[in-house]
C-alpha cells in the first residue's frame, strides 16, 4: 500500500474546522452531513487498516464487525475512481450484511427487554440503509473530503520535516560553537608556553582564525535565513493552494 498507518486510534470528525469543511461539501444535504460527520475519519492514513479488503471482509463475517472493511472500501473507492462501480457494489453488500447481523442482535435485545440496546441498533440499521441508498453521494463527498485531508496531511508532514531540519541545524551550530570555544581555549593555553616571538605569531594566526570562524558563522547564518525565506515561500504557496481549493469547492 502507498499509505502508512500512523497509529491505531480510529477518530471521527469532531473538530469545528473539519465540520466546517464537511458542511461546505454537503451543502444543504443535512442528512448526508449528519451521516458523514460521524462516519468519515479525520486521518484516513491512521484509521484505515492496511489489510486487504478481502481479509477484512472475512474477519467481519466471523466477528460481525463490518466497520473496518467498510472504512477501507469507502477510502479505496475515493482513491480509485476507475473502480468506483465495483466498490459501490461491495459497500452495498457490506451494508446489507451489517443490517442482517444487527437485526439478529436487535431481536435478541428485544427478547431480553434491553430498550437502550434496541434503540441503538435501530439507529445503526437506519444508518446502514442510508449507506446503501446513498452510496454514490457518500463516495463523491468522501472523495473530496479525503483528498483534501491527504493534501493537508502531506503539508503537515513536510512542515514537521522542515522543523526537524531547523532543529538539526541549530544543534549543529551549537556544537560548532562549543568546539570552536574549546579550540580557542586550547590555543590560549598553548600560547602561554611559547616564547615572545612565537606567541606574537600565534596571536596573529589566532586573529586570522577568528576572522575565518566569523565568516563561516555568517555563511551558516545566511543559509538559515535563506531556509527561513524558503519556508515562508512554501507556506505562502500552500496557503494559496488551500484558498484555490476552497474557491473551487464554493464554485461547485
Amino acid at each position: 500500500m502507498w499509505w502508512k498507518k500512523k497509529d491505531k486510534n480510529v477518530q471521527v470528525i469532531e473538530e469545528k474546522k473539519e465540520a466546517s469543511l464537511l458542511e461546505k461539501l454537503c451543502g444543504d444535504d443535512g442528512k448526508l452531513y449528519s451521516f458523514l460527520n460521524h462516519y468519515l475519519l479525520m486521518d484516513p492514513l491512521a484509521g484505515i487498516s492496511e489489510k486487504d479488503i478481502d481479509i477484512l471482509i472475512e474477519e467481519a463475517e466471523t466477528s460481525g464487525d463490518f466497520r473496518p472493511a467498510m472504512d477501507k472500501v469507502i477510502f479505496e473507492a475515493t482513491q480509485n475512481p476507475e473502480e468506483r462501480e465495483k466498490h459501490i457494489k461491495v459497500i452495498q453488500n457490506l451494508a446489507s450484511k451489517t443490517i442482517d447481523a444487527m437485526e439478529q442482535e436487535k431481536e435478541k435485545a428485544e427478547k431480553k427487554g434491553l430498550t437502550d440496546r434496541v434503540t441503538s441498533l435501530g439507529k445503526r440499521i437506519e444508518n446502514q440503509k442510508f449507506m446503501s441508498e446513498r452510496t454514490e453521494d457518500i463516495i463523491n463527498t468522501a472523495s473530496k473530503f479525503y483528498n483534501e485531508k491527504l493534501v493537508e496531511l502531506g503539508a503537515d508532514e513536510r512542515r514537521i520535516a522542515r522543523g526537524r531540519e531547523r532543529q538539526i541545524a541549530e544543534g549543529n551550530e551549537w556544537n560548532i560553537g562549543v568546539q570552536e570555544k574549546v579550540e580557542r581555549e586550547k590555543r590560549k593555553e598553548e600560547r602561554k608556553k611559547m616564547g615572545k616571538e612565537e606567541r606574537r605569531e600565534a596571536e596573529k594566526q589566532e586573529i586570522m582564525e577568528e576572522l575565518a570562524a566569523d565568516e563561516r558563522k555568517e555563511e551558516r547564518a545566511e543559509k538559515r535565513r535563506e531556509a527561513e525565506r524558503e519556508e515562508g515561500r512554501i507556506e505562502e504557496v500552500e496557503k494559496a493552494d488551500r484558498e484555490t481549493r476552497s474557491q473551487e469547492r464554493r464554485d461547485n
